[in-house]
């Protein structure tokens, strides 16, 4: 069973080296027959999986989702006097400088935070690599299921549903070849369903969803991407 990273996201847990084969897959359509095979490639699709490489790369995905635009207003920035509230000796109060005193009910905020990036740099190369684990750990869970196509003649909440239930999938990330209005929005108010076209695949989303699902026009831009 795939052991959770972040909570919610879903990996194959590390096993010993094997010896790799050419990974066969059935191709279903919409309606979840199989029409047909096909072959994924080794170099991204059956690589080791190391999840100490795919939580570098998620932790680089949320950390540079971060906009780091909060800010405070420290006592220079504050509007007011400087003059000082009361002489130092003998009120037998606290001695008071100015109003704009951090101590003070409007006053400046004492180190506060201020507008900064939280990017994390990772190597292209780590990057590529833990895109290939992550779809090598759908594949080894037997969560990756590849479709022919999905054809839909109108935007319909409906018509989506009923495909999803012909497959018999739930939780589940859909990656497809190029822009396709239908289907994005027709499962954009499904919980636990997303579309995804190929040019945004990456780490975070597809161990966020427990099965994924490749158009068969995607895997070819796939391997083209990460060969």
């Amino acid at each position: 069973r795939p052991q959770p990273l972040y909570g919610r996201l879903f990996i194959q847990p590390h096993k010993n080296k094997r010896k790799k084969t050419m990974a066969v897959v059935d191709v279903l359509n919409q309606t979840g027959e199989k029409i047909a095979q096909t072959e994924l490639s080794d170099s991204c699709f059956n690589v080791d999986v190391k999840p100490s490489v795919l939580h570098t790369v998620v932790k680089m995905q949320l950390a540079n989702r971060r906009a780091g635009t909060v800010s405070v207003k420290n006592r220079s920035d504050v509007k007011g006097s400087t003059r000082k509230l009361f002489r130092q000796k003998g009120t037998g109060r606290a001695r008071r400088g100015d109003a704009k005193s951090p101590l003070l009910r409007g006053g400046g905020v004492a180190f506060g935070p201020h507008p900064k990036s939280w990017a994390i740099k990772v190597p292209k190369k780590v990057r590529r690599l833990a895109l290939k684990m992550a779809l090598s750990s759908k594949l080894q869970n037997e969560s990756l299921t590849v479709l022919n196509g999905i054809s839909l003649d109108a935007i319909k909440t409906k018509a989506f549903s009923s495909i999803l239930a012909d497959l018999k999938l739930d939780n589940v990330l859909f990656i497809t070849p190029e822009k396709d209005i239908n289907v994005e929005l027709s499962s954009r108010n499904i919980p636990g369903v997303k579309v995804l076209r190929c040019d945004g695949l990456n780490v975070y989303d597809i161990l966020k969803y427990r099965h994924l699902v490749l158009l068969q026009p995607s895997i070819e831009q796939i391997e083209g991407r990460l060969s």
